[in-house]
């Protein structure tokens, strides 16, 4: 493996001269530089980020703790993260939570190991105390924090506007899907759909989960039309079990959206090559992963943080399994 000192002897340096030139740090000839940058280029030589920070006490990486990589909601939020973090030099180290503490403080120790200089969460921990050692900034994402900088959409009033859109689209036994306890957004687009049914006519269901993981969406979507099999109208926690629940609903040959209407909440890309195409809740994810990684930064550079708490608004996506509504002018 080519090292520092390999670089420096080949381009007739000191090894300090190399690390200027790599760190961007001191006065270095710009003949020197570019001869430097020339033989790392030749000797395709890779600096060792963790090495580097450790001889100049300054990293350039970015802890990101996701709660999980295998649904495409939070690849896109990641993708956020990534491009805005990259535009001002510096890069991620991720880390899947899998929704487990332990994973949590497993990765939090790694991070802290690997010299981070800041650190985003989108985790569904709600012991937000783990973070209060941590000698690095922290931005909360896709959840709202009172002691940290956060970033979140609407999830209350998405929820509302899922109940809104099925009852106006004419269903009238409708399951809503209760995400887990411990899931805070999930909690709030329950309970804005909850305020909606609980003011209507139509009769309404809740099936509670524990879960959001593609692994068991399947799981829940059998239980549906085995406990509620009259239901015309689910409203899901999320766009993975809403394609499940579109899956089972196929298998049971129930036409959707004539005799079964289904709203998912995230928008994943997936959403729109589904059959019948999804009608859901849209979080704009890519940009809330843009503003956390915006908010992360003022705090590194030790900037004012005009506004701590950025809550983005959600939109309903009308598609395929829902009914159109009659225009009446």
């Amino acid at each position: 493996m080519v090292t520092i000192r390999d670089v420096a002897k080949e381009a007739g340096v000191s090894v300090a001269t190399v690390s200027r030139v790599l760190n961007s740090t001191g006065y270095v000839k710009e003949d020197t530089r570019v001869r430097v940058m020339n033989t790392i280029q030749k000797l395709n030589y890779s600096p060792n980020e963790v090495a580097r920070s450790l001889y100049t006490r300054e990293s350039r990486l970015i802890g990101l703790l996701l709660p999980d990589i295998t649904n495409p909601f939070f690849p896109q939020l990641a993708r956020g993260i990534e491009d805005e973090v990259h535009s001002h030099g510096f890069r991620l180290i991720l880390g899947n939570s899998d929704e487990q503490l332990e994973k949590e403080l497993t990765y939090l120790q790694t991070f802290t190991q690997n010299h981070v200089v800041g650190m985003i969460t989108a985790t569904t921990s709600l012991a937000q105390k783990l973070y209060e050692g941590l000698t690095f900034p922290v931005v909360f994402l896709d959840r709202s924090s009172d002691q940290y900088p956060s970033v979140y959409a609407d999830g209350f009033e998405g929820g509302k506007l899922a109940a809104e859109e099925i009852i106006k689209r004419g269903s009238k036994r409708i399951t809503l899907i209760k995400g887990p306890v411990n899931v805070k957004p999930a909690q709030e687009r329950f309970q804005g759909s909850l305020s909606v049914l609980s003011q209507s006519d139509a009769d309404f269901y809740v099936l509670n989960t524990n879960s959001l993981a593609f692994d068991d969406a399947q799981k829940w979507a059998k239980e549906i039309f085995q406990k509620y099999p009259e239901t015309d109208g689910i409203i899901a926690s999320n766009d993975i079990v809403a394609a499940a629940v579109l899956h089972e609903a196929f298998r049971l040959e129930k036409s959707v959206p004539d005799d079964l209407q289904v709203i998912g909440f995230d928008d994943i890309p997936q959403s729109r090559f589904s059959f019948p195409a999804l009608s859901t809740i849209r979080q704009p994810a890519y940009e809330m992963g843009k503003q956390a990684a915006c908010l992360l930064m003022k705090c590194i550079k030790k900037e004012p943080l005009i506004q701590k708490q950025v809550q983005l608004p959600v939109t309903f996506i009308e598609r395929n399994t829902t009914r159109k509504v009659e225009e009446h002018g």
